[in-house]
């Protein structure tokens, strides 16, 4: 186990570039699954879930090159299981997106409990649903008109790896329409599949035809640069973010101008320049094109050091604010009224203090607590942060933090 050394109440400035959007990467790499060509994928996020996901298709026969590279190229001529290596699947939720997959090449998936964070809140039963509707206790995938009892984003990628598979036209409604979403209905379109409808709350999927192969660059990821413009913004810095689409940051840029954070988007470049926080009144995330409870935490650390109150309320999931209390001993003011809401009254002078990261976002939240504190802090384990964000120590150290690992 790792811990990050903060010395915090240094601005940071630079230039930092974000890589793929982690929550397209393993949707589409639970696809590679579905075909026997080989399949290329750019611009992938160098993150510790990504090296699980591809280890769990090596371990189901796949052959992948460049595991801890931007560029991964996956082959899967056999699949010679149907139960992935129970310890890499206690550690990735997104494990649950191999089932579809296995059904389709093994007629069979025994997949055990999915880990990664807050396994015991978050549950598959939408997957299943689903799955269940296209014939998973039957003998073989059937394509179905499937209505989601959630708009689960993890559930609708299921429902299509699945539909792509199953012979026949399906129909997904209340389906999740977040840009990760949509790239993974984009690269099975890629591969073959017949799909419409992405973007939208219905996608309607011809699937059963023989998937070839296909090469993907991965769109930038705009929660890793939410986090970087945080990061910016809460220490006084000024940083220039690339690598995230324009009609993606503008979630995040909406809520960060609603605390008079300055902020522009130019040519390809995302800008986060020094200003005076104010407190945003009410923040509530919501699904797309809401703003993102990827964010919550995060934004809730920033509301630390804005004039004014913050009511934050994730109706979402709940357990993300949980986190945040220990900011109560660096000196911030908080009041945890339910598990999802939480007021923040500031701006309060932080103070150092040891951490710890219980989840990928509250973890990268408190990160970006310390580097505003006075004095050292120690975020720990660092390792849950870094399943979410590539080389974070080098590239916090290249943008004048003093941080080290330990």
């Amino acid at each position: 186990m790792s811990t990050l050394v903060i010395e915090g109440g240094i601005p940071l400035r630079g230039r930092v570039r974000v890589e793929g959007n982690k929550n397209a990467a393993l949707p589409l790499l639970a696809a590679c699954l579905l075909t026997r060509e080989e399949c290329v994928l750019t611009n992938m996020p160098r993150i510790a879930d990504v090296e699980v996901m591809a280890r769990l298709l090596l371990d189901l026969g796949a052959d992948v090159d460049g595991i801890g590279s931007t560029t991964l190229r996956v082959r899967c001529a056999e699949v010679t299981s149907d139960e992935p290596d129970s310890g890499l699947v206690g550690r990735l939720r997104g494990s649950v997106l191999l089932l579809g997959p296995l059904l389709a090449r093994r007629g069979r998936a025994h997949v055990a409990p999915p880990g990664g964070d807050f396994p015991a809140r978050r549950t598959i039963r939408t997957h299943l649903e689903a799955l269940t509707a296209m014939g998973a206790r039957a003998v073989g995938l059937r394509p179905a008109s499937i209505y989601l009892d959630e708009a689960s984003v993890t559930g609708t990628e299921t429902a299509l790896l699945a539909a792509a598979a199953a012979p026949g036209t399906s129909e997904i409604r209340h389906a999740a329409c977040e840009p990760h979403v949509v790239e993974l209905c984009e690269f099975l379109r890629a591969l073959g599949a017949g799909i419409s409808g992405d973007g939208t709350n219905t996608i309607r999927v011809e699937g059963g035809v023989r998937l070839g192969g296909a090469t993907r660059a991965l769109h930038g990821d705009y929660i890793e640069a939410g986090s970087w413009a945080v990061v910016a913004a809460i220490t006084r810095g000024h940083l220039e973010i690339g690598g995230a689409r324009e009609t993606d940051i503008e979630v995040v840029a909406s809520v960060l101008k609603k605390m008079q954070v300055r902020c522009r988007y130019v040519d390809g470049i995302f800008h986060v320049e020094e200003a005076t926080l104010s407190g945003a009144g009410r923040i509530t995330t919501n699904l797309w094109p809401g703003f993102p409870s990827d964010l919550v935490s995060l934004v809730t650390v920033l509301a630390t050091q804005a004039d004014g109150t913050t009511l934050v309320h994730d109706w979402l999931y709940e357990l993300r604010l949980f986190a945040l209390e220990q900011m109560s001993g660096m000196g911030a003011d908080l009041f945890l009224c339910d598990p999802h809401r939480i007021i923040v009254t500031g701006p309060r002078r932080l103070r150092g203090k040891v951490l710890d990261s219980r989840d990928i976002r509250s973890g990268m939240a408190l990160i970006a607590a310390a580097l505003a504190a006075d004095g050292q802090s120690r975020v720990q384990p660092l390792e849950t942060v870094e399943r979410g964000y590539s080389r974070l120590v080098e590239r916090l150290q290249e943008l004048g933090a003093k941080v080290a690992r330990v």
